[in-house]
């Protein structure tokens, strides 16, 4: 081929049998082996333009301006055709699928809060209403905040009740119980009354048992003032127990030992789960140990900043594990923390 007329001839029929055939496709992969026959690097519009070479100078120019013309039109036409065909296809797929959007959304399930996170929330409730303020203190302490101050000395034998955790720094320990938090907010609020609960996790190293854990959740109490006495404390712990456990709850107060504490009690409650009659869950006696407490040693108070002639104080401390498991009858304290949904569920 090496003139116009020629080539306008074979044009003409590229375009009209391109045009036929891009009508007939059926489906968006015959648009495309379409292409690639007419446009693709040995299709037939790409042979006609390697004929340009035959033509006279000229010539060439509008052979190329004709070439490209159907090039552009077969281009629009497989564009034009293959994009209705998708379309077709897609409503199709979801006629078939039978996809309904007018369907609302699966609805997200929703966590809930931990049993003992319930727990701790519960306390803070029943002690804000009796003025208590809510203090964190650290979770890393000194041995001497740890024990030395709240009357534990070096040699007490009282420490070997509390397996401690060491760190590489030389006296600094993970704390064995939130008393620590006593001599700091004595410190801070000295010489004015403290009425104060320190949540927090404490550590010790003890094998773990259906009763005992390395990390758990303890909530102190203290409160500092003049002419404190015995009798408040009883107060405060039959207020808290009854609010905790029910209206008809007792308690009862043992004669205990702790170094910062003195005297020192041990808190029982009547059974919540046969009330005081005796049962398996109270081995028979109709009482439940909840928490331990006493007067503020007057060591302990000196530590504090306060002095013991004028002022007195008691504490308290409870494990909010401990609460979840005699309200809600649960034997082995590992549930708690063992995340399994099938338990948690349940609270």
């Amino acid at each position: 081929m090496n003139n116009l007329a020629e080539l306008e001839m074979s044009i003409g029929v590229i375009a009209a049998e391109g045009r036929a055939a891009i009508e007939k496709a059926g489906s968006p992969d015959e648009c495309e082996q379409l292409r690639v026959a007419l446009l693709g690097r040995k299709g037939r519009v790409t042979t006609l333009f390697a004929e340009m070479r035959n033509f006279s100078d000229g010539d060439r120019p509008k052979a190329g301006l004709l070439l490209n013309q159907l090039r552009g039109q077969l281009e629009s036409q497989l564009e034009a055709k293959g994009t209705e065909l998708s379309s077709a296809r897609l409503q199709d797929q979801l006629i078939a699928e039978g996809i309904d959007v007018t369907l609302p959304g699966r609805p997200a399930h929703l966590g809930h809060l931990h049993i003992i996170t319930q727990t701790l929330r519960e306390i803070y409730a029943i002690f804000q209403q009796m003025g208590y303020q809510i203090v964190q203190t650290p979770e890393v302490e000194t041995d001497e905040m740890n024990f030395q101050l709240l009357n534990f000395p070096p040699d007490h034998p009282a420490r070997e009740m509390q397996s401690t955790f060491l760190t590489k720094q030389e006296g600094v320990i993970l704390r064995t119980h939130t008393s620590p938090g006593q001599i700091r907010v004595m410190r801070e609020n000295c010489p004015e009354p403290v009425r104060a609960i320190l949540p927090g996790k404490c550590y010790r190293y003890e094998q773990i048992t259906p009763r005992s854990e390395i990390q758990f959740e303890q909530v102190e109490g203290i409160a500092v003032g003049e002419q404190i006495t015995m009798a408040d404390l009883k107060g405060v712990l039959t207020e808290f127990a009854r609010q905790m456990f029910g209206d008809a709850t007792k308690i009862k107060l043992r004669g205990s030992y702790f170094p910062f504490t003195e005297p020192s009690i041990e808190v029982d409650v009547t059974c919540i789960l046969c009330k005081g009659k005796g049962c398996r869950i109270c081995k028979g006696s109709g009482w439940l140990e909840i928490l331990g407490s006493g007067m503020v040693h007057p060591v302990v108070l000196k530590n504090g900043g306060y002095d013991p002639e004028k002022y007195s104080g008691f504490a308290f401390g409870m494990g909010p594990a401990r609460i979840a498991m005699l309200k809600y009858q649960i034997e082995d304290i590992r549930l708690l923390l063992g995340n399994d949904l099938r338990f948690l569920k349940q609270f």
